[in-house]
Parts: structure tokens; C-alpha cells; sequence
């Protein structure tokens, strides 16, 4: 896959998405590169590949499902921006709508290398 083709750069973004909707874990995994550095709105720094996949994992497990509404989607050189409302139902019955903006950058091998994902935390509290 070239990061410059974008059938295959939308490809890896509704793989994406529809594994973190479906609880795929595995399928998220494989798609990360090895070196991957995760930013979320709040840290102070990068997060490593475990660190992120073990985010997602919380996330996944503290929701019952998860829908995305994609608002606007963006492809450029090597990665994509979207902008998505993040539909979920926490395990506790409580309902979050989270805006989002993402920035994802993928490596010469098309895997994930990088994203950046920007959203008020304070939205997330009904989780908790």
C-alpha cells in the first residue's frame, strides 16, 4: 500500500472505526505500528503503543456500544483528519455524544504511526 493512495488511506479508516465499534482489539492491534505514538486531549505526553491499546481496551470494556457519526472526513499525504461525534453507552447505562477531531498518520508500511486526537475529557465523566 502506498500512504499516498487513498482508497487504501479510507480503507484503514473504516477499519479502524468499525474495530473499536465491533470490540475488535485484535483487528485495532494489527493495524498499529510498532512505534506508534498516541496523543488524547489532557496528556502531558505521547502515549507508546501498550499505553494506547490498553486506552482503547478501558474504553471498549467501560462501553456496551459505540457508534461513529462522522461529521467530516479529510485525506491527505499519508494519513487522514476526521472530525466524528462518538456515540457510546457506558456499562453503568450512562450515554455520552463526544466530539472529536483525530489526526492519523500512517507509516511507509500503511500501518498507523501516528494520532492525535483532540475532544473535551470533561465529556467523558458519565463513564467514570
Amino acid at each position: 500500500m502506498s500512504v499516498t493512495d487513498e482508497p487504501a488511506i479510507l480503507d484503514v479508516a473504516d477499519t479502524l472505526f468499525r474495530a473499536i465499534e465491533q470490540t475488535d482489539v485484535g483487528l485495532i492491534e494489527e493495524l498499529f505500528n510498532d512505534d506508534i505514538a498516541v496523543w488524547h486531549a489532557g496528556d502531558e505526553r505521547d502515549n507508546e503503543r501498550e499505553r494506547a491499546l490498553r486506552v482503547l481496551a478501558w474504553f471498549i470494556n467501560r462501553t456496551s456500544r459505540r457508534r461513529y457519526e462522522v461529521l467530516d472526513r479529510r485525506v491527505f499525504e499519508g494519513g487522514f483528519v476526521q472530525q466524528h461525534v462518538l456515540h457510546a453507552t457506558g456499562t453503568n447505562g450512562a450515554a455520552i455524544a463526544l466530539r472529536v477531531c483525530i489526526v492519523v498518520r500512517l507509516g511507509a508500511n500503511g500501518l498507523i504511526s501516528r494520532i492525535d486526537e483532540y475532544f473535551d475529557p470533561a465529556d467523558m465523566a458519565a463513564l467514570y
